[in-house]
């Protein structure tokens, strides 16, 4: 079980409805609770989730790891905006 997870669950709250997602300072970042990918370039990427999802912007984008409901951006994340 996740940190985040704990957290929401702690809180009553519903991890597995909305993308939660951690961007790591100087590049890159991981995704949770990813269902599909609706959108991929190099300086966009937008994933889905049961609720909502997340549009990660930057440039270089890559992913690194992608499954199990799991994401891994790699590259330079400047803006990510939750919908």
């Amino acid at each position: 079980m996740t940190l985040i997870h704990e957290i929401l669950c702690a809180l009553g709250g519903a991890a597995g409805n909305r993308v939660q997602y951690t961007v790591i300072d100087g590049g890159g970042g991981y995704f949770e609770n990813v269902t599909r990918m609706a959108e991929f370039s190099p300086q966009r990427i937008v994933f889905c989730g049961k609720k909502g999802g997340v549009a990660v912007e930057g440039e270089a984008l890559s992913l690194g790891r992608y499954g199990g409901g799991d994401a891994v951006v790699q590259g330079r994340i400047v803006r990510v905006e939750q919908f």
